[in-house]
């Protein structure tokens, strides 16, 4: 029997379409993606929490869901848009099919709806606050329950994905000590000869960001989002990680107090929300986008080399060049679609930071050299010492 959903933007756009994953009613802000594969792990990442994600690729679900291609242990997305499900699981090291396992954790889906005429809307109008149900709820009602949603905008997302406590991420990690980059210059030795101990904020943080810490030769330590300075410099790293996350930077108080801290005795390098953290953590600012960014074909240009890196990229907030340059920070590399700042170094200090995904995950592994070079940034810093 088929299972009736619907999808209601706070504009007042009503679209119907069939019901997969769980019977049930969420509330979150309606994105998009671009990126052809990889649905699993941008399901999983926790920077998606609180969104409502529509693929923008036709079919989705071919190959499946496993165990093994989690970025975290569950997935994050508050609901699912695709414009067509696939009636099959084609992939051999698929374990479940991708309904079932959205049933599995409460996560409703759509589709049959058209997905392109969906990007577009949000494209010229902006995301917005959604309302996706498959209880059956009349349009009215979702509409309205939409409209009520608080949004994204000063809300701390960070809290309710960062891990519990700290933990050691090298002795849970499985095999990936064995990690390494397929590619003709990114293939990484098992172990490199000399490791640093590394203090890794979790702002919801990917796994295979751990890994790839781990592949380039850190002891990875994990630590909760609202970790003071103090306890981090008590364990006394040679370097601090700030990982991605979910919501809004500027919510963030007790992280910006914690990194403005560390930022003036460790080498750090920070990723997405880690990026945004070391802008408010200097003094600048960071604003919401129109629709942002998401997917794993953004051309950034490094304005310093003048090379360009295709990268993976999820988020909805950026920084204000000018306020950077102020506040201390040089401004590295940008979007090339949209000009918006996609990296930044401090001027003084062994700080830089990237507004994209150099761990892909899905996506390219232009920027890889990132972790090379947050280790020899380290090592430098060590050897000062």
């Amino acid at each position: 029997m088929t299972r009736h959903a619907v999808l209601a933007l706070e504009d007042g756009t009503i679209l119907r379409g069939r019901a997969f994953g769980a019977e049930v009613t969420l509330c979150g802000e309606a994105v998009f993606n671009t990126s052809m594969t990889g649905y699993q792990e941008i399901l999983t990442d926790p920077s998606y929490f609180g969104q409502i994600v529509t693929m923008t690729t036709p079919q989705i679900g071919n190959y499946g869901v496993n165990e093994e291609d989690l970025e975290s242990q569950r997935p994050h997305v508050a609901g699912f848009v695709v414009r067509e499900l696939s009636p099959i699981v084609s992939n051999w090291r698929a374990t479940t099919d991708l309904s079932s396992w959205l049933k599995k954790y409460g996560i409703p889906g759509i589709e049959g709806i058209d997905t392109r005429a969906l990007t577009k809307k949000l494209r010229s109008s902006g995301v917005m606050k959604a309302c996706l149900s498959t209880e059956g709820i009349s349009d009215e009602e979702a509409l309205k329950r939409a409209r009520a949603w608080a949004g994204t905008v000063g809300a701390d997302f960070v809290k309710e994905v960062t891990c519990k406590e700290s933990y050691n991420y090298n002795k849970t990690a499985g095999d990936c000590e064995a990690f390494t980059v397929v590619g003709t210059h990114l293939n990484k030795p098992k172990n490199r000869p000399v490791r640093y101990r590394i203090a890794a904020y979790d702002f919801g943080a990917k796994t295979s960001i751990f890994r790839r810490l781990v592949a380039s030769g850190f002891d990875v330590q994990v630590f909760p989002a609202t970790t003071p300075a103090a306890t981090i410099r008590a364990y006394n790293p040679d370097g601090v990680f700030l990982s991605n996350g979910p919501g809004d930077p500027a919510a963030l108080k007790y992280a910006h107090e914690a990194v403005n801290d560390l930022i003036k005795t460790y080498p750090v390098f920070g990723i997405c929300l880690g990026h945004q953290i070391i802008t408010h953590a200097i003094g600048a600012s960071t604003y919401k986008l129109k629709f942002g960014h998401r997917g794993g074909n953004q051309p950034v240009k490094n304005t310093e080399e003048g090379r360009v890196s295709i990268t993976a990229q999820n988020h909805g907030f950026a920084s204000k060049p000018e306020e950077l340059e102020r506040c201390g920070a040089i401004v590295t590399e940008v979007n090339l679609n949209d000009g918006t700042v996609s990296g930044l170094r401090l001027k003084d200090k062994p700080v830089f930071s990237v507004q994209y995904h150099p761990e892909a995950g899905p996506g390219p592994n232009d920027a890889d050299i990132l972790f090379d070079r947050f280790y020899d940034l380290v090592a430098k810093s060590k050897a000062k010492k």
